[in-house]
């Protein structure tokens, strides 16, 4: 669930029932996507939450693909756990363990905008970590928690049973006294950040410390301290300063990706996100993993985008060259010959024929010069900085429209301007997959503040989402319709003949509308999956293009859209109904991502 769909639905439902049961059907959610053939790659398709090389690091033998890893005081009940590990987090953390079920457990609930623990918190059986640890297939390192309730007998329980299934163990000081002696992987100690850590008070076997922030008692529950973050840099830089050798471990403290950047430069080597994952979103190891990036990374070169860039100019090129066609003679030389008639006799017998192949030609002409204006801002903005997410976007949205070719021909009529125009494109299109394979690298943001600027996006960020996807969905209807019935209930009103009849005058008459719809189908399709990528992996703060993209690549296809419906006097509501939702759909989401898509970086001297 990214931010763009969570935050809307937190602010409308979520915020307004217990939390536990908003826990769980977000959890639950998630986890049966993840489950489903294809779940992770839908996960990974909304999110692209691939973490760089850069970020990856290896402790204790231990090979973490990014550093923010969840805290398990998120998913006590473990229910969620499948699908985490597609969210970018690095490593999880399972606990507090006990071998018996306490008698009371009591779950948190918001309190002043802060997750409010009882004094009596969740913890998780071992018997049911045992179970999800061996039916569930991990590729990121687990971490167990053991509760500071255990005694030695069930201490050593839990760790004979637990030591084969996970990468880690988290013990407390009292638990470390009592194993005097290694048990095979690395254990870390727990402690609170405002505690005083004298230079001999950790054992030889701990490999490590995590960091507790510290609590306050608010109304009988335990409540993270506001100044937590501070707390736990100060601890952090005075651990690594006395004991630069063990790795550190916080937990909590962090709300926004600047968080992050501080804990890292006072020495956190892991974090685990607690309640800042729960109000920032499941966006926030991701945000954190482009906030680190852009410190950690100097401006990458340029890469090779010059065929690309020419791939869109030559879709502009055709688009005008649809275009001219369909304001001039609509039809050319060899459609009348497949047709059997010429454009005046089509005229004569019913001149909304030409009219009605008109408004489909131009509706194709403007989503072509659409989709190029998308290709060629890709192409500059995305591919010359060797952006992965903007490779995958362009090469998807090119091949679904060389693939809608074979569209063209669903009816028996192959029209050879197209296919020349195809045919000339390929090389192009070869030489643009060319010079874009090796393009890996990951996007970097500069923001790091969860402000109403970045808010008021992820609304504008939906409305684009949702924008793609209608697109998409649009185009496979409109295709399916084109190889199909081809005509719906307003065309036959439109054209005053329904499809016997038309079939009197030419049965090549068919075919050659079924052409132009299936084609510009296609054409939609494509522009649908470039607004589509655009808006779920491009939206960052300062991307000023790609506003300025969205806002000049959609106007043709709006104009060419609507404004041919007007001219031939095509205007029913219902038939239009469709493109006045798109049209609102694209004004709100341009009003609402303007400020945080244009925004400048805050220089500080």
């Amino acid at each position: 669930m990214p931010d763009w769909s969570y935050q809307p639905l937190k602010q409308a439902i979520l915020s307004k029932v217990e939390a536990k049961n908003s826990r769980q059907f977000i959890h639950t959610s998630m986890c049966t996507i993840a489950k489903i053939p294809g779940g992770k790659h839908i996960i990974e398709f909304l999110g692209h939450n691939k973490t760089s090389l850069l970020l990856q690091k290896t402790i204790h033998d231990t090979h973490f693909k990014s550093p923010i890893g969840l805290s398990g005081s998120i998913d006590p009940l473990l229910t969620g756990m499948p699908a985490f590990q597609g969210l970018g987090f690095g490593f999880l953390e399972i606990g507090p363990i006990v071998l018996k079920e306490p008698k009371t457990q009591i779950s948190p609930v918001w309190l002043a905008d802060q997750i409010a623990f009882s004094q009596l918190p969740e913890k998780v059986l071992l018997k049911r970590a045992l179970r999800q640890l061996i039916k569930t297939p991990f590729d990121v390192p687990i971490f167990a928690r053991l509760d500071d309730s255990l005694n030695t007998h069930d201490l050593h329980t839990c760790l004979e049973q637990l030591i084969p299934f996970v990468d880690g163990l988290f013990l407390h000081p009292q638990q470390v006294k009592l194993l005097n002696k290694a048990v095979g992987i690395p254990c870390y100690l727990i402690m609170t950040a405002d505690q005083t850590v004298p230079s001999d008070s950790i054992p030889f076997i701990v490999d490590g410390i995590v960091l507790n922030p510290p609590y306050t008692i608010v109304e009988d529950r335990m409540v993270e301290q506001k100044d937590s973050l501070l707390t736990l840099q100060q601890a952090a830089s005075s651990i690594k300063t006395n004991f630069p050798q063990l790795p550190i471990i916080t937990t909590g403290g962090i709300r926004k990706p600047a968080d992050a950047l501080t804990l890292t430069a006072a020495g956190a080597d892991l974090m685990l996100l607690t309640e800042g994952y729960v109000k920032s979103g499941p966006g926030l190891p991701k945000r954190i993993h482009e906030r680190l990036l852009y410190e950690a990374l100097p401006k990458p070169p340029p890469q090779q985008w010059h065929w690309s860039f020419l791939f869109g100019l030559s879709i502009f090129i055709g688009g005008l060259l649809a275009l001219f066609f369909a304001l001039n003679t609509v039809i050319l030389q060899y459609d009348e010959n497949f047709i059997g008639l010429t454009r005046d006799q089509l005229n004569v017998v019913n001149p909304n024929i030409l009219a009605f192949m008109a408004h489909d030609r131009m509706s194709l002409a403007g989503t072509m010069i659409s989709a190029s204006l998308l290709y060629m801002a890709l192409a500059y903005f995305g591919l010359r900085r060797g952006l992965h997410w903007a490779k995958i976007t362009f090469h998807s949205a090119a091949i679904s429209g060389f693939l809608g070719i074979l569209l063209f021909i669903g009816y028996g009529y192959f029209d050879w301007l197209h296919g020349l125009f195809w045919l000339l494109l390929t090389p192009i299109y070869w030489l643009s997959w060319r010079e874009g394979k090796a393009l890996k690298a990951s996007p970097m943001s500069w923001h790091e503040t969860n402000d109403r600027t970045w808010m008021r996006a992820l609304y504008g960020q939906l409305f684009f989402v949702i924008l793609g996807f209608s697109l998409v969905i649009g185009g496979v209807v409109i295709s399916i319709i084109g190889i199909t019935k081809v005509f719906v209930t307003t065309d036959i009103s439109f054209l005053c003949m329904d499809r016997a009849m038309l079939e009197t005058i030419s049965d090549q008459l068919i075919p050659v509308i079924a052409h132009d719809r299936a084609g510009f189908g296609s054409a939609l399709i494509s522009t649908g999956i470039l607004v589509l990528c655009l808006s779920l992996w491009g939206f960052r703060a300062g991307e000023r293009w790609l506003w300025y993209t969205l806002l000049l690549g959609a106007l043709p296809a709006f104009v060419a859209g609507i404004g041919t419906h007007f001219v031939i006097g095509y205007t029913s509501f219902i038939h239009l109904l469709p493109l006045y939702f798109l049209c609102v759909i694209y004004l709100l989401g341009l009003a609402l991502s303007y400020s945080y898509l244009t925004q400048q970086k805050k220089v500080v001297y």
